[in-house]
């Protein structure tokens, strides 16, 4: 996704949301590159796993 992508799609979602950037990595970084893999599974933990428990 490009950043103008990610842009219009966080300011289309509803909350709560937040808007991750990862320097230095393409959206094909994301994929396999452990330096940018980690921080962004760790972020997408944090934020479902706080809202998902919450909804039970």
């Amino acid at each position: 996704m490009t950043s103008w992508m990610a842009a219009e799609a966080f300011q289309n979602a509803r909350s709560p949301k937040e808007l991750y950037w990862i320097d230095g990595a393409s959206h094909v970084d994301l994929y396999d590159k452990e330096q940018y893999v980690s921080p962004a599974v760790s972020k997408l933990s944090g934020f479902f796993g706080a809202r998902l428990s919450k909804a039970k």
